[in-house]
């Protein structure tokens, strides 16, 4: 199982599926998929390789009415999505980027030295 690159709290956009482009969309007669849309991680599933991205891969819910008085209905949540399928927006440029590692060494305060792995936009090389 590879290492997911990508952690809680990132800006993602997702990279394949549907254009998220809607007037493309209707030409074709299908609904607007995700594809370019921009989103914050919300959960990672390391062992399914998955990411639950907000407002991104949303899903109809359909919830039964509980005795305890909770109101059934119809809501949208999202749904994960595999991390193959979205990449980490580039702080600099807003656009997708690949994700680097680097070890730098850090001075501590009393006065020793650790090596602290930094990740970074391969795109531009700031850090993330």
């Amino acid at each position: 199982m590879a290492k997911i690159k990508i952690k809680k709290g990132d800006l993602v956009q997702v990279i394949t599926g549907r254009t998220s482009d809607t007037d493309k969309a209707a030409v074709r007669k299908l609904t607007a998929g995700d594809k370019g849309k921009q989103g914050r991680v919300l959960e990672v599933f390391p062992e399914t390789e998955k990411v639950l991205v907000e407002g991104v891969n949303r899903r109809t819910h359909h919830l039964k009415a509980t005795p305890a008085g909770g109101a059934g209905g119809i809501e949208q949540r999202e749904a994960p999505i595999h991390v193959s399928n979205v990449a980490l927006v580039d702080p600099e440029d807003n656009k997708p980027t690949k994700v680097g590692f680097r070890v730098e060494t850090v001075e501590l305060e009393n006065g020793r030295t650790k090596q602290v792995r930094v990740r970074f936009a391969k795109r531009s090389g700031k850090d993330i």
